[in-house]
């Protein structure tokens, strides 16, 4: 029995939605559909019903739910005792965390024999799989209190202005009234405040010419050189290093510093990384 689609229904049972399930495994909802066909072809029962707003289990589905929970936590144990007890670290990183901070250390570890999963995705996505025990740590942009968990500063960046340096018009820095007048990407961070401070830099209204919701496609509409956008600096040093990319200074307008924060069960505290910050900055 594929233990893949067993963690594929026992996510579908908390999460009753095929849709959300297929975003929280990076798959497509079709993949979702087929393991779910496998297992009921496997154990020739129906394990779900489904209709067009709600997915429970069945009798059937209800006993299979307690096995498939055990053989998935005895696959867990047994992979941790097969290795030497070395257990695969399940990590969960917004793409601007990973890239600035998280990226080199996870490539360390693998270099000294660590075993990593890395799960890239939005902070309040990667919030629910932490309390779903599917992942060991978040490194998110939010400061989380809750029972049984540490919430630790983890990091810190900061947001910059860039372009492609043979297309920079500001060597000397900008003005906000400036921004207005240049094509200037919009990135979805998933930050409340991240989102608040650039929109107040323009006017009301203002109709930009790129949004999206991933920062490495932000870098993709820099590198090409169609204009001009805010990214965490810890984003693009390779690039500023290399010199695809020049940083515009502001002049009348303040950079925003964005903290990042390490999220995880109390007891799983040794599994996560040490802060490049004091926990009291």
């Amino acid at each position: 029995m594929n233990t893949d689609n067993l963690r594929t229904f026992l996510l579908l049972v908390k999460l009753k939605n095929f849709t959300r399930v297929a975003e929280r495994l990076f798959i497509a909802q079709s993949t979702v559909t087929n393991r779910i066909a496998e297992l009921e072809r496997e154990m020739n029962v129906k394990l779900l019903r489904r209709d067009t707003r709600n997915v429970a289990l069945t009798e059937e589905g209800k006993t299979f739910y307690e096995y498939a929970r055990r053989i998935v936590e005895m696959e867990d144990a047994c992979i941790s005792a097969v290795r030497g007890g070395m257990r695969q670290i399940r990590i969960g990183a917004t793409n601007a965390v990973y890239e600035g901070a998280l990226k080199e250390r996870v490539l360390q570890g693998i270099a000294r024999g660590q075993l990593y999963r890395v799960t890239i995705g939005h902070t309040a996505g990667l919030l629910e799989m932490l309390w779903d025990g599917l992942l060991d740590a978040a490194y998110v942009y939010q400061d989380v209190r809750r029972a049984g968990y540490s919430c630790r500063p983890f990091s810190q960046d900061e947001l910059i202005l860039l372009v492609r340096s043979d297309k920079n018009e500001f060597p000397d820095g900008i003005r906000q009234e400036q921004l207005q007048e240049i094509p200037c990407a919009m990135c979805n961070f998933s930050l409340q405040e991240i989102g608040s401070y650039l929109r107040e830099l323009f006017p009301a209204g203002h109709v930009f010419p790129f949004e999206v919701d991933n920062s490495n496609k932000v870098k993709d509409y820099l590198a090409a050189g169609l204009g001009y956008a805010f990214l965490p600096r810890g984003m693009v040093l390779d690039e500023l290093k290399s010199g695809l990319l020049s940083e515009i200074a502001p002049l009348d307008f303040e950079r925003m510093l964005i903290p990042s924060y390490c999220i995880c069960r109390t007891e799983d505290e040794e599994l996560c990384f040490p802060a490049d910050v004091p926990e009291n900055k």
